[in-house]
């Protein structure tokens, strides 16, 4: 409902103990504000606001790997990942992703099954490091329609489908990976067919139990884990 009352742009901003909602628009936009949330203030903005929030996407190393936007440039001698920060989750600044990443440099490059793709940045870093053939599943449309277009961008080759982890079929892979909730990541553990799972997106305090999975290795960053499972 949002994204249609002001599609130039909004934002939610701590301010003394209390939320501000502040929408980016022109004139007739005003007046939908407050038609639908009350009276308010009105201010001018500075030209270029909306290219502001570009300056809080950075791109980040992770080993060899360059994950960043498309208006920043990487390293020379680094592996470039580019992602459009706006398409979907995973811009690779969350701890969790560059877990994830780690395991992949780790690991031989094999055959990987990515569940929950969000914005294709695991997916598309194993396809630039060798893993072969790399199929990306996510249940949100924008997530698969964003995987495809950064897959392009980066010129590798994918297998993107819409698909829901916990009920659809799933390809057998040799290395899975699973950076999704803790409840979720339970549930389709047990439908994964991969010698090994890198499972991700809960906190230190959480250990799982994964029925089938032995965990042989953890990665912290930021009160943030991935776990290396290897099949019982």
């Amino acid at each position: 409902m949002v994204i249609e009352l002001f599609p130039e742009g909004f934002e939610e901003v701590t301010v003394d103990g209390g939320i501000e909602f502040a929408a980016y628009t022109r004139a007739g936009g005003e007046e939908r504000l407050w038609q639908v949330f009350g009276p308010g203030a009105a201010t001018d903005v500075e030209a270029g606001w909306n290219e502001a929030w570009k300056r809080f996407h950075r791109p980040v190393q992770i080993d060899r790997l360059w994950v960043g936007p498309p208006w920043e440039t990487p390293g020379e001698g680094l592996v470039p990942v580019v992602v459009d920060p706006g398409l979907a989750f995973g811009t690779g600044a969350h701890p969790t992703t560059q877990l994830c990443l780690r395991f992949l440099l780790e690991h031989d490059p094999v055959s990987l099954l990515d569940l929950g793709c969000g914005s294709g940045v695991l997916s598309i870093a194993a396809a630039k490091l060798g893993y072969a053939p790399v199929t990306a599943f996510d249940l949100d449309d924008a997530a698969v329609a964003a995987t495809r277009a950064n897959a392009k961008v980066n010129g590798v080759e994918l297998t993107v489908e819409r698909r829901d982890v916990l009920l659809d079929p799933l390809p057998s892979a040799g290395l899975a990976l699973a950076n999704i909730a803790s409840e979720p990541l339970t549930e389709a553990a047990r439908r994964v067919e991969a010698a090994e799972l890198v499972a991700s997106g809960y906190l230190v305090s959480e250990e799982l139990e994964l029925e089938g999975w032995k965990l042989v290795e953890r990665k912290e960053l930021q009160g943030w884990v991935a776990d290396l499972f290897q099949k019982a």
